[in-house]
């Protein structure tokens, strides 16, 4: 799991990023406002646990960004006790769930875990892009209401591609997704160019475009331009 944590406060932000990582989640990290949209611009995350009281500007702002670009990243606000409105305010504009300061380490990786799942249980039961119909459920893609078989990783990469559109997925994020904590016993990603390959050809043969770009020194991304 991908956890991104904007905290001002540094040895809070310290002792967060050491529970989650030993909880067994990937963390970065930012302090400031700027810092995060950097982060969230360049990265996936499945989770992003945001301080509203941020140096440079309200993490509100962040939650407003992710929200125009449809970006359906969980996210945990974190707050003092006497800022109710602003953690309504975060709640109304796409935040899902918030704690308080001070919190028990235990809690926070709960919330996180709560919000990730909630997340994964309310994706749609089908996604479509012009001649593509993919069924999450069904483990099976379409073309043209041609039904086209997918392998288990060939069927996660599809939707790990889906949900990220036009942004790029680095050969180690495919990796992560796909095989978690073992990705990083693998010497090269040959196993991912060769996933992207058959997938792509499954796609093109049967009629549809090819949507999988790759690019050069870094990895892949979904677009339909």
């Amino acid at each position: 799991m991908n956890v991104l944590i904007v905290e001002d406060e540094k040895d809070l932000l310290t002792s967060m990023v050491t529970f989650l990582r030993e909880s067994g989640m990937k963390c970065d990290e930012a302090m400031t406002l700027s810092d995060a949209i950097q982060r969230i611009d360049a990265s996936v995350y499945d989770c992003i646990v945001l301080d509203i009281g941020l140096p440079d500007g309200s993490g509100l702002k962040v939650i407003e960004e992710m929200a125009k670009k449809e970006n359906q990243t969980g996210i945990v606000i974190v707050s003092a006790r006497n800022s109710l409105d602003d953690r309504l305010t975060g709640l109304n504009i796409g935040a899902d769930d918030y704690i308080t300061k001070p919190f028990y380490m235990p809690e926070i990786v709960a919330r996180i875990k709560s919000v990730v799942r909630r997340r994964t249980s309310s994706t749609k039961n089908e996604i479509v892009v012009n001649e593509l119909r993919v069924m999450p459920d069904e483990m099976v893609m379409s073309i043209s209401d041609k039904t086209i078989n997918l392998t288990k990783k060939e069927h996660e990469l599809m939707l790990y591609l889906l949900h990220n559109q036009n942004k790029v997925l680095t050969k180690e994020m495919i990796a992560e997704h796909l095989w978690g904590d073992h990705s990083d016993i693998a010497d090269s990603f040959d196993f991912i160019y060769s996933h992207v390959k058959n997938l792509r050809k499954k796609m093109t043969d049967n009629g549809s475009r090819d949507y999988i770009k790759s690019v050069y020194g870094v990895g892949y991304k979904f677009s339909t331009e």
